[in-house]
């Protein structure tokens, strides 16, 4: 994805700007923005502030991180599975798939 050359900090403050009274046209044309990226920004970050921002992007990377370990162990379990079929042996009872 395409990096945006304004931080999180700066997008929150171009959104006050228009809450503070500012039109959205003269907002975006300051800025070098076009209408869709404003309101692009708007459904993103509406009603945040800069410290609610970094949180943002703190959750978010937790929830990456999060993600690949579950992929991880996803990919684990299923190679003891495969490894103990091939070799016709019982999964232990934490392993075995439950069918209800």
């Amino acid at each position: 994805m395409k990096k945006s050359r304004f931080t999180e900090e700066q997008i929150v403050r171009i959104l006050n700007e228009v809450s503070a009274g500012k039109s959205v046209r003269e907002v975006c044309a300051a800025h070098g923005v076009s209408d869709a990226t404003f309101y692009t920004w708007k459904r993103k970050y509406a009603g945040m502030e800069t410290q609610d921002v970094g949180r943002l992007r703190e959750l978010e990377k937790e929830n990456d991180d999060l993600k690949r370990l579950l992929a991880e162990r996803d990919l684990e379990v299923s190679a003891v599975r495969k490894l103990f079929r091939k070799n016709g042996w019982s999964l232990p009872s934490e392993l075995r798939e439950r069918s209800f």
